[in-house]
Formats: structure tokens, sequence, C-alpha cells
């Protein structure tokens, strides 16, 4: 009986308190793995805390870390620091379905619908196909990128050394993690184009989404025309905010001695890239970011917060929400009376989705910054910084996450939980699904 009462209240669950649940399972179980002994190197221990942070981190796919992984952690805790970041880039659920069907289990209407919440879809029909294509195009990209990194890293490193590394960097970048097993991230790899520019396209292809990359694989079988709305959009606003953000960090680092100043042109050129990419929810960096010039703190801020395309495995508001805002106030402007891209008008529902999502962003990062400000004693930029990188999971800092207290952390850990799963998907889970139907008379409120 209590089995079944248990079965029942699972059931009633929506399905955003299900997805909630999937996370916290998951990391409830990664906590305990990393504080197993066999996680551990010799002589080196961490508290819960540290544990908790480490997992969330890597299951949010951020790549915030207090500990230095390569250090602290065995070939065992690295193998399921790296599990836990391809179970967070992949999703819980999808992770779960997957088995699912493995064992010869059907979907029920709500494991659909479950589905459709995590992959951030309109849709909860062809989820088999669907995930076929995921695994497909995930183990294709991961393999061919991990070769190649290895491949790279064999000019350093042993043969085994470098598969390991491959491997783990690989999948990192492609599930926009940003978690390296280097004690200064990829610092000792800014001269290495090719270690460069392959983790930077890695990131690239996480970060525009799954449904987008698929498309682009069959392009050669449809014209470029009937691609869908949202993937030509998230392409359009991914290709500009990488040019602009590529540009942007060239100009304002070009002669600073912390980060750029040495380097020639092509490598200037090419690290500036690198930043503009992993800017947008990945968390490498190949220069140090304790001394980068105020414009160029203030520039991330933005980049950090519009993050990568819905479907993909970044974090941030998503391209096309940062897109749609666009046309929206363009649209104002022109007094135009719909909003349209592409030769199609897109729903006002849709906008006000996205005016919501921008929000309620806001409103947190803004709270969350206060707090933090009010008990730690590190800069201002600094710690915004850190609340900007964990929400939209970039895993990106300068060089204060260890030094956080307690409670910061705790508030760091809730941050990369929100970012990961989405503003919205978590505040929908403590709301009412039900719609008022009172409708009071409109009234004109001056603005502006």
């Amino acid at each position: 009986m209590k089995k079944l009462s248990l079965l029942k209240k699972w059931d009633n669950l929506s399905p955003y308190r299900k997805l909630i649940f999937g996370f916290l399972v998951a990391i409830f179980i990664g906590v305990i793995l990393l504080k197993m002994p066999f996680s551990l190197r010799e002589n080196q221990n961490i508290s819960v805390l540290d544990s908790l942070f480490t997992i969330v981190s890597a299951i949010c796919v951020t790549g915030l870390s207090v500990v230095d992984v390569s250090q602290v952690f065995t070939s065992t805790g690295q193998l399921i620091i790296l599990f836990f970041i391809q179970l967070g880039g992949l999703g819980v659920m999808t992770v779960s379905i997957i088995v699912f069907l493995l064992v010869g289990k059907k979907m029920s209407f709500e494991t659909r619908e479950l589905l459709k919440e995590e992959r951030n879809s309109n849709s909860n029909g062809g989820i088999t196909n669907f995930i076929k294509q995921l695994l497909l195009t995930v183990f294709v990209i991961e393999i061919s990128g991990a070769l190649i990194l290895t491949y790279g890293f064999s000019k350093y490193y042993s043969l085994k050394r470098s598969l390991f590394y491959g491997l783990f960097h690989s999948v990192s970048a492609f599930c926009n993690a940003g978690f390296s097993l280097f004690t200064n991230n990829l610092e000792i790899f800014k001269y290495d184009r090719l270690i460069n520019l392959t983790i930077s396209f890695l990131i690239i292809l996480g970060g525009i989404g799954f449904v987008t990359i698929n498309s682009l694989v069959i392009i050669k079988k449809k014209k470029l025309q009937n691609l869908s709305i949202t993937s030509k959009f998230a392409l359009l606003i991914t290709f500009f905010l990488l040019s602009i953000g590529t540009i942007l960090f060239l100009v304002f680092e070009y002669n600073n001695l912390s980060t750029l100043k040495n380097m020639n042109f092509i490598d200037k050129l090419i690290n500036s890239f690198f930043q503009s990419v992993t800017l947008r929810t990945a968390g490498f960096n190949t220069v140090p970011l304790g001394n980068i010039k105020p414009a160029t703190v203030f520039i991330s801020y933005i980049l950090m917060f519009i993050g990568a395309s819905p479907g993909s495995t970044g974090g941030g508001i998503k391209t096309t929400t940062f897109g749609v805002l666009i046309l929206y106030a363009l649209g104002v402007l022109k007094r135009k009376e719909y909003v349209e891209v592409f030769k199609r008008r897109i729903d006002w529902e849709l906008i006000n989705k996205a005016l919501a999502i921008v929000i309620i962003s806001l409103f947190y990062i803004i709270v969350i910054t206060t707090i933090i400000l009010s008990i730690e004693s590190f800069p201002t930029d600094k710690i915004i910084y850190e609340v900007l990188s964990a929400f939209s999971t970039t895993g990106l800092s300068m060089g204060i996450t260890a030094g956080l207290g307690i409670i910061s952390k705790l508030i760091l850990v809730i941050t990369m939980f929100i970012g990961r799963l989405g503003p919205m998907t978590v505040a929908l889970a403590f709301t009412s699904n039900k719609r008022s139907s009172i409708k009071y008379p409109k009234e004109e409120i001056l603005i502006g």
C-alpha cells in the first residue's frame, strides 16, 4: 500500500518537479562517490560541501571548482566527474529514458513530457528517433574530438595519458562543462593552435543544440531554407555573438601584458576567438582572467548572461531569447504590429515568455549578488562575474571560487542548479498550473 501511495504521489508531480527530483537524486549519488577513498589521491580529503560543489558543477556542466581536480582526485575520481559531465550534458531524464529503452520498456505520456521539458522542446513526439540521433551525434563528435585532442596532447605527454586527456577534454568541451585536468586550465596550451581550435569548435557544436547539429548534417539533402526557424535564428545569433566577442576581446586585451600582449597577431586572434567561444557557457580559459580589463569584464557579463542555444548543453537565457527581444525592441521602434523573423510572425506568448525569462533571471542575479556582496570582501566585479558564471553555467572564474565562504558556496551551488534547469522550469515547479479565468478591465499606464 505504501509503495502504491508513493507511486501515486510521483504520478501526480508535474514534469518540472520530476525533472528537479531526478537531478537531485543524481547529485546525491555523485556526492557519495566523490567522497569514497577510490576517488581521492593519497593524503587528500574533501568536505561534503566541496564534494557537493564539484558534482553540481559537473552535472550542471558549469566547470567552477573549489578544488584542483588534477591534484585532488584519482583517475577513478576524474572518470566519475566525467560521467556526471556527460550525464548533465545529455540530461538526467534523457539518460534514464535511454536505459528504459535498452531494457525494452515503453515510454508513457508522462515520460515523454519529462524529456520534452529537459530538451526544451515544443513537442513530445518522435522521442525514440530523437534519442537515436542524439546518441549518434554525441558519439561521433566526442570521439572525433578526442582523437584530434589525443594527437595534440601527444606532443607533450605519453600516448596513454594523451588518450585520457583527449577523451576528458573532448567530453568536457562538447558538454560545455569547462572542467580541465590541468591546474591552470588550458593556459599552458595558449600557443597550441590545434588544441585551441578543436576545443573551440567542440564548444560551438555543443552550444548550438542537437536539433541544429542534425539539421546541418543533412543539409546536403535539403536546402538551407528548409532549416527550422529556431535553427537558423540560433545560428545567426551565435555567429553574431562569436564575431563581436572575438573582436572586442582582441581590441580590449591587445596590449594587456597579463593576457595577449606578448603573442603574435595570429595567436592573439585565436585566443580572442577561444575566449569569445568559452564565454558562451563553456568555462575553459587559455589566458589568466584575474587581470583582464574592466571593459572585457563587462562584455563577459553580457556574453555569459546570453549563453548558448536552446536544446544544447549550455546555459544562459539562450541566444534565441536574446534575439527575440532584440527583434521586439526594433519592432517597437519601427511601430510594427507584429514581431517578425525570416518572413514569419512570432507569437506574442513566446515574446512574453522571453521577457519573463530575462526578468526572472536578472532579479535572481541581483538578489544573489547582493547577498554575496554583503558577506564577502572580494571586489564587486569579481563577485558579479562569479554569480553570472554560475547562473549561466559558464564556469569561468576570476580566481575567487575557492576563497568563498560556506554560505556563498551553497548559494553558488543553488545558482548552478537553477541555471542548468532554467529559471522558468524551477519557477513553474513551484507554481500552480491553473490559469486565472478572471479578466479585468483594461487600463493605460504611462511608461518610458
